[in-house]
């Protein structure tokens, strides 16, 4: 009967262990999602206060560009106003996203405000934020991915479920605002390497092609004279004439 004791004594000690690290485990890891997540807000809040700027910057070069810096602000707007879940934070950050594509696609039309050195310092600062933004994007996706993957799981789900650990949100928004156009391909494939900044609708690299070449003419190879023959008094005979 003791023995009886001492192993349910044991099990339960056990158990008890067992709930309590689950517990502490769930705890600091969504900790970490929240860590992570003040992350994220901290970059988009730096990229909020550097669109006004930029937005007046352009401005004062293509104020008659109207539409699309309305719309960078009213982007802008929708985003720093939604403060609810990772996945209504994301989807207000698509529209931003793509009108600050469309204000950098109309800034190319303008050459004197690409060399602007507001614009430049701007541009550079929004491209740094986007970098930290998207590194810390990544963090945070992974601790949601490893955290939910164990409210999942059993056994954990069973702690999960008593002490209300439910499954948290990623956050899924468009990568850097740059893309990589203008990056020139080398092209091995063909009979001479060239490099192509574009196929300019043809599909073929912008190598030069190679001139044609003339065969060398040919010269017949020389002809011998047959030897004379004998004939049967010993007397050379001619040879008959060559063809003509």
């Amino acid at each position: 009967m003791e023995v009886v004791l001492i192993v349910i004594v044991v099990l339960a000690v056990v158990v008890a262990g067992g709930l309590i690290v689950s517990y502490n485990r769930f705890v600091t890891q969504r900790n970490l999602i929240r860590d992570a997540w003040a992350n994220i807000d901290t970059e988009l809040r730096r990229r909020y206060d550097l669109i006004p700027n930029l937005v007046e910057t352009v401005r004062g070069y293509a104020s008659h560009e109207r539409e699309v810096l309305e719309n960078v602000t009213k982007a802008r707007a929708m985003a720093t106003a939604a403060t609810g879940s990772p996945a209504e934070q994301a989807a207000a950050e698509g529209p931003l996203v793509a009108a600050l594509r469309q204000l950098f696609a109309v800034v190319e039309n303008y050459p004197d405000l690409k060399a602007n050195q507001n614009f430049l310092a701007l541009q550079t600062e929004l491209t740094n934020t986007e970098d930290r933004l998207q590194t810390a994007r990544r963090f945070y996706n992974a601790n949601v991915r490893d955290y939910n993957r164990r409210v999942q799981a059993f056994p954990s789900n069973i702690i999960a479920n008593m002490f209300k650990f439910h499954e948290e949100q990623f956050f899924e928004v468009d990568e850097a605002l740059r893309g990589d156009a203008g990056v020139p391909r080398v092209d091995f494939t063909g009979a001479s390497p060239g490099v192509s900044f574009g196929d300019g609708g043809t599909g073929e690299a912008g190598s030069a092609a190679a001139p044609p070449t003339t065969p060398p003419p040919t010269t017949p190879p020389p002809t011998t004279p047959p030897a004379p023959v004998d004939d049967d008094a010993g007397r050379d005979v001619p040879p008959p004439p060559a063809p003509v």
